[in-house]
């Protein structure tokens, strides 16, 4: 099975073919594992192991990836998904960087932009406490913060959003 996956705005070509899987013309061996009880799986990409916990997201083939834990939010389509979407995208114009919001309740520990500040795609955004462990929450793409709704010492609920983007044209 082939699929077009898009971390941070770097987009790659990933084949997934029994034991093994091909990610942007290089093919390594590659199995999944999971761990009995959990929802952490065990994934082993060449001699690698890597610790994994993926969260559906609200729209299809959007996930929230934890890896060895460092927090990734991950597009994963099949090939001729993406392509009926890149169609649709096409034809309703263009649109600015989603907004950061939070992916769980929690507290604002900081926030590491201003309003006007240029971001790029990763960069992390605000710091945010939940379940004993901070969270650092990323720029979805490059762009200007437009507005910031997160203040440090605040709780905030699942899906409030904590920074909007404007486009960087």
């Amino acid at each position: 099975m082939r699929y077009v996956v898009e971390v941070a705005g770097t987009r790659v070509d990933v084949a997934l073919d029994g034991d093994t899987a091909t990610v942007a013309g290089e093919t390594v061996a590659a199995a999944v594992a999971e761990v009995e009880g959990t929802s952490v799986r065990l994934v082993t990409i060449g001699g690698a192991q890597h610790r994994v916990v993926a969260r559906r997201q609200g729209a299809r083939g959007r996930y929230a990836i934890w890896i060895d834990g460092w927090r990734f939010d991950v597009e994963a389509l099949d090939e001729r998904t993406r392509a009926i979407r890149e169609l649709s995208a096409a034809q309703a114009g263009p649109a600015g960087p989603a907004p950061v919001v939070a992916p769980m309740p929690g507290l604002i520990v900081r926030v590491q932009v201003a309003a006007g500040d240029a971001v790029r795609a990763g960069q992390g955004i605000v710091v945010m406490e939940a379940m004993k462990m901070e969270n650092e929450l990323r720029a979805p793409a490059d762009g200007t913060v437009r507005a910031i709704h997160a203040v440090p010492g605040t709780a905030v609920e699942k899906g409030a959003v904590l920074v909007e983007f404007d486009r960087e044209d």
